[in-house]
């Protein structure tokens, strides 16, 4: 899934008989004036949908597939059966969604072959004399993995925590035994920056792509590579400033880093020499960010065309199989529900839904008499603060993008300026909980730091985040011409 750990999950049938009822409630309402009963019928399976992945009966792949097979059944997205299924399915043909999913079999590769593990381990090596020097470690390695693991939670959960956590125990610091040493400040960080580089690439998470999706159902290409272009300036700000500013909130009580740096060149000497199949994935991956980086201005071939090329090469050479392929849990996942959650945004533009609700919110907010740039600002702090109130980082972007994106656009507020305060501050509003997004959940399951004190240094750092972003990214995002 897009943020969360991998783990088997049961049915609480209490939890699904509440989202049954509520959607059934509301499907069964009048629709609000100027929404035609379509639009409020998709709404109430789109809520309910919704409602589930903050309770969380079943996992979300099920949960979109009722969804899916309920506005099917019921043919509300067209006259018959067949064309309502049709329109159901809509967002499977989706090129984000191939893209993501492309990623997730990329992602699988360099995990197996273990270029990921080597990269992580050869940062630590390189800068991490101190405990800010891991810091940075951890940074540098989360910014060269970025742009190939979409699932946060295999990139930070299950390449760098790993790493992290026993980089803290090779200091000394253990979630019982003195965790302010350097273990509470390791774990902060590489959740934080966990965050940050999920923010920088539309392939940094999962869920990114749901974004991605809106902005060009509003009549705005928001790619890769424009994605990576306004994110890469404060971006790169925050990930320089992220280690040493939670080094000096936290203030670790170790400084000297030696013990964990040798104990990961002690872990790079027992990987060995480098095998034909990192050799492989290593050349796949400079490749793609190659064929990324250039696409719009060279050769035009399409993000998810190169993803998929990719994939190509590293099956006809060996480095993967098809089983690989086939078996990747994550990926198949991932293209169930986001294949439909694209499907069902589809839909409530399709029937009038969002632009009913832009314009009931629209009267609302201008009699606050605000002017473009203050509206944005505004909207984007709503919606970044509105993470509290939900338990992942998919649900917060499912429920939230495209209406917050519609009102914006009815209040006049430039699209290019909002889409990337909602694709930046969709990840970035990680930090605020302990239980936002798989990777944080991971480094939070440590033990290392209390729930309390999560939540009070996570408030710190939605500060630290707006100070930047906001600072840097806005009159970045001017010279850009986007606003």
């Amino acid at each position: 899934m897009a943020d969360k750990p991998k783990a088997e999950q049961g049915i609480d049938y209490i939890k699904l008989a509440v989202c049954f009822l509520v959607g059934l409630i509301l499907w069964w309402l009048p629709a609000p004036a100027g929404l035609s009963i379509e639009g409020w019928r998709v709404f109430a399976v789109f809520f309910a949908t919704i409602l589930s992945f903050i309770l969380r009966p079943i996992p979300m792949g099920p949960a979109v597939l009722i969804a899916i097979v309920t506005l099917a059944a019921t043919q509300t997205l067209g006259e018959s059966s067949k064309e309502s299924f049709a329109a159901a399915l809509s967002g499977y043909g989706n090129t984000t969604v191939w893209l993501v999913v492309a990623a997730f079999f990329i992602a699988g590769a360099m995990i197996r072959t273990g270029l990921g593990r080597r990269i992580a381990l050869g940062c630590v090596v390189k800068f991490g004399k101190t405990t800010l020097g891991l810091g940075y470690a951890t940074a540098l390695a989360e910014l060269i993995l970025g742009p190939a693991i979409p699932s946060n939670t295999a990139r930070g959960g299950g390449v760098m925590a790993p790493i992290v956590n026993s980089l803290a125990r090779a200091l000394g610091s253990k979630p019982d035994g003195d965790p302010k040493l350097a273990g509470e400040y390791l774990m902060l960080n590489g959740a934080h920056v966990n965050l940050i580089t999920a923010a920088m690439f539309l392939t940094g998470m999962a869920a990114n792509g749901l974004v991605s999706a809106a902005a060009s159902d509003a009549g705005f290409e928001f790619g890769w590579m424009t994605w990576l272009k306004g994110s890469i300036v404060p971006g790169l700000v925050c990930l320089l400033l992220m280690p040493w500013f939670l080094h000096k909130l936290l203030r670790p009580k170790m400084q000297d880093a030696s013990a964990a740096r040798d104990s990961a060149r002690e872990q790079l000497r027992a990987m060995g020499a480098w095998s034909r199949n990192e050799k492989i994935m290593l050349g796949v991956f400079v490749l793609l960010l190659v064929l990324w980086a250039t696409s719009k201005w060279l050769h035009g071939i399409h993000t998810g065309v190169v993803a998929l090329l990719g994939v190509l090469i590293l099956l006809l050479s060996g480095a993967e199989k098809w089983e690989d392929i086939t078996g990747n849990r994550e990926a198949w996942d991932a293209f169930v529900w986001l294949g439909g959650m694209v499907s069902m945004a589809g839909a409530l533009k399709a029937t009038g839904f969002i632009a009913w609700f832009a314009a009931a919110m629209q009267g609302q907010v201008q009699a606050a008499g605000m002017g473009m740039l203050a509206t944005a600002v505004v909207l984007a702090l709503v919606y970044f603060y509105s993470m509290y109130g939900f338990s992942m980082l998919t649900g917060h972007i499912t429920a939230m993008v495209a209406a917050f994106l519609a009102v914006a656009l009815a209040l006049g507020v430039p699209g290019m300026l909002m889409v990337a305060l909602l694709a930046y501050f969709s990840n970035l509003c990680g930090c605020l909980t302990n239980y936002s997004t798989g990777p944080v959940v991971i480094y939070s399951g440590f033990g290392y730091v209390p729930v309390g004190r999560w939540f009070k240094v996570g408030l710190a750092v939605s500060i630290f985040h707006l100070a930047v972003w906001l600072g840097v990214g806005l009159p970045y995002w001017k010279w850009l011409g986007w606003w």
